[in-house]
């Protein structure tokens, strides 16, 4: 019974448990009165949660809610809805918002929504000091505390009659911003003030301007007063006083400076009163500058100040500017419209003037080291003048130039530049030197001792002579230089070799090289080589003339190879010919010694084999042929043979033992001597056995192969094969027929055998 109650429970669960399911349909948030809201008003953000289920049940939803992903609000409620109330925006509320609602394991977020809060609070603006000198700074303090960084503070320094200047100052990480202005020269009465800003969403939003700040300026010092003692009319020659001065509020760190065209003349410290002295000069007149300064103060005057001129400057007049050496140079200094004064002629100096002569006149006869630049100098009531400088050039006569080859020597290679040298050693530069190809003027070049040419067109018919000219201001004129005839080098091309005899020549004997080219200036280099692993010279000659020969007295087997022969001149490229192959054979008296010891050798083995072949020729005609005597003679008489026509599909010889089966026999031995006497007919059979005395000739000719390896036998092998041939043939046989050929050497079946 308990059983049972237990069983409908867990069913009853069961059952109630699968009614309860949910499912989020949307989560949304709201924002009332609306996303934009002005600063200090109410605002309400709403979360809600639209759930769908499978019958009626209470389901419990915790709810929170971010701004910019950071939770400011959490919440637990039974219902779909969720309330976060802001009785007072601020700046710092504005943002991203998003609400996130979990029930029973299950999670759903709300998509984001900005809320912007409109409208920055007042910012407040405090300075650390009320009075200030010029020069001293003040320090501001711009705060919003109610607003969140990052904010740009703006400072604000408002001038009387003027445009106030601003200043920005971004603070990424505080809600204020620190500023030091300074007070300067002119400010009387300042107010300062400063807003904060801010960036939302790319937009620039300004506070309100703060509450402003006056601060006071007062002058440490007044502006200085610049004077000249005299003050007017100041003439050359004439004593002149300046006085710079000015009132201090306090002596410390005072100090005053007089400057002319950026140029300090004199300055003191810790006083209020600058004198400076000087006799006025002509260069004296301009603008003048009294500087008072202190700390960061500072304050100046202007004086313009005008110097009338006692008398002109001088001129220097010379007689001539460009003269020839030992020729006279008269220069005269004077004034225009003024005679009463102190004359001094000059020669100007690195290290300093020269003083010639205190005359107004100067008579001199020159020489190459009195070239330079002079001038003159006029003295009136201790005011002194110069003159503006005369170049003076004095010149002596160039020498007859040199002209040469930069490479040495007179000569060029067909088709490259040929760079010339124009020297004159004595001669005031600068010196104008002229290059000359025949009658024809190539170039002109002005330099101090030498010039140079490049003549890039060197053909073979070209005008071989050169010179040059040179000249300066001398009224010699020009020097010219000796013609320079230049060789012009023709490189060697297309070098050949041959040889005599060519291709093969005997050991021990004799041969000549020839080398030869095509074109090239003479004298010509010849060398032979033989083309080894490393390139080995045997011969070099020079030669006036387009070949060269190389005589070889003794050829030898080593000297067997490729060889070929470089030409070169001076225009110092090598042309190699084609190589050529030489083979040095074996000399025609040491054939004949060998090809005669083979003969003697054959000639032997041969006879030794004739005797064998008659001996067993003998034996071999006493049986006759197993028959009766009618059928032979009938066969005999009616019946004939033909021989093949061709030779040599038969071996002809006695070498062979002839089968027993096939053997014919004579039966009557006494028509021996008719058969001799009448026509023979010869049957086909079949020989199997080495004859020995075919044997001899086998192994005679096997003999004669290996020697003719060597490579000097071949000939002779020919002729004893032709020779063991005709001797086998089968006329000079007693036997006819088609003959099987056992020999198992591959050279004899070849050289003996019909069917090899």
């Amino acid at each position: 019974m308990y059983l049972a109650l237990l069983v409908i429970f867990l069913q009853c669960s069961e059952l109630y448990t699968q009614d309860k399911v949910f499912t989020f349909n949307a989560v949304e948030i709201k924002v009332q009165p609306s996303t934009k809201v002005r600063n200090g008003a109410p605002m309400s953000i709403i979360c809600h949660a639209d759930i769908s289920k499978s019958a009626d049940f209470q389901l419990m939803y915790n709810f929170t809610i971010f701004k910019d992903h950071k939770p400011v609000f959490v919440t637990v409620s039974d219902t779909g809805d969720a309330q976060y109330e802001i009785p007072v925006a601020k700046s710092p509320d504005t943002g991203d918002y998003q609400c996130a609602v979990k029930a029973d394991k299950k999670t759903r977020w709300s998509d984001p929504v900005h809320i912007w809060v409109t409208g920055m609070t007042k910012p407040i603006l405090t300075a650390d000091k009320r009075d200030v000198l010029e020069g001293e700074f003040v320090r501001l303090r711009c705060e919003l505390p109610e607003e969140e960084p990052p904010l740009q503070f703006c400072f604000r320094k408002i001038k009387t009659n003027s445009m106030p200047r601003e200043i920005c100052v971004p603070e990424s990480y505080s809600n204020f911003s620190i500023l030091e202005l300074a007070a300067e020269e002119g400010d009387n009465i300042l107010q300062f003030d400063c807003f904060g800003r801010r960036n939302v969403k790319l937009e620039w939003e300004d506070s309100p301007h703060s509450n402003k700040t006056l601060v006071t300026v007062r002058e440490p010092f007044i502006k200085p007063t610049l004077t000249t003692v005299p003050s007017s009319n100041i003439t050359e020659g004439d004593q002149i006083q300046f006085e710079c001065s000015t009132a201090v509020v306090r002596m410390r760190d005072i100090e005053i400076i007089l400057q002319k065209n950026k140029s300090i003349l004199n300055s003191v410290q810790d006083k209020k009163l600058l004198r400076y002295s000087t006799v006025a000069t002509l260069e004296d007149s301009g603008e003048y500058l009294c500087k008072v300064e202190q700390g960061e103060a500072s304050k100046t005057t202007k004086l313009n100040v005008v110097v009338s001129e006692l008398f002109p400057k001088p001129t220097l007049v010379a007689s001539m500017t460009k003269l020839d050496k030992n020729k006279e140079l008269i220069l005269n200094c004077s004034i225009n419209g003024f005679q009463k004064a102190n004359f001094s002629i000059l020669r100007k100096n690195a290290n300093g003037d020269i003083p010639l002569k205190n005359s107004q006149t100067l008579k001199m006869r020159v020489n190459v080291n009195d070239t330079g630049s002079y001038t003159c100098k006029a003295e009136v009531k201790g005011i002194v003048k110069e003159s503006k400088p005369v170049r003076i050039n004095v010149y002596a006569p160039v020498s007859k130039p040199t002209l040469s080859v930069a490479g040495g020597l007179p000569e060029v290679v067909l088709g490259k530049p040929l760079q010339l040298i124009c020297h004159s050693v004595m001669g005031t530069p600068p010196k104008t030197f002229r290059f000359y190809k025949g009658d024809d003027v190539e170039k002109i070049v002005i330099n101090d001792t030498y010039a140079t040419f490049l003549d890039e067109n060197i053909r073979l018919n070209d005008k071989r002579g050169y010179r040059c000219d040179a000249r300066n201001n001398h009224s010699s004129g020009a020097k010219t230089s000796d013609i320079l005839n230049v060789t012009v080098i023709v490189p060697v091309r297309d070098a050949s070799l041959g040889s005599v005899p060519y291709g093969e020549v005997e050991d021990g004997s004799e041969i000549a090289f020839l080398c030869s080219v095509k074109e090239g200036s003479l004298p010509i280099l010849f060398r032979f080589f033989k083309k080894t692993d490393n390139e080995v010279l045997l011969f070099e000659k020079i030669e006036h003339r387009d070949r060269a020969m190389w005589h070889k007295k003794t050829m030898k087997r080593q000297d067997t190879g490729t060889y070929y022969c470089v030409a070169s001149n001076r225009a110092n490229v090598d042309v190699r010919s084609q190589p050529i192959t030489i083979d040095v054979i074996l000399a025609a008296w040491k054939k004949g010694v060998i090809a005669a010891l083979v003969l003697i050798t054959i000639a032997g083995a041969g006879a030794l084999a004739l005797w064998w072949f008659l001996r067993k020729k003998k034996k071999a005609k006493g049986p006759s042929m197993e028959m009766s005597g009618s059928a032979l003679a009938a066969n005999l008489t009616s019946e004939k043979l033909t021989r093949q026509p061709n030779d040599g599909d038969y071996y002809s010889g006695s070498g062979y033992i002839e089968d027993s089966e096939n053997h014919m026999k004579s039966t009557d031995d006494s028509k021996g001597p008719d058969l001799e006497s009448a026509e023979v007919e010869y049957t086909e059979v079949e020989v199997s056995t080495l004859d020995p005395h075919r044997g001899v000739f086998a192994r005679s000719y096997l003999a004669l192969k290996i020697v003719s390896y060597t490579g000097f036998l071949q000939y002779v092998i020919f002729l004893a094969r032709n020779w063991i041939r005709k001797y086998n043939a089968p006329e000079n046989l007693p036997l006819k027929g088609r003959l099987s050929c056992p020999v198992t050497a591959r050279a004899l079946r070849r050289d003996f055998c019909s069917n090899p």
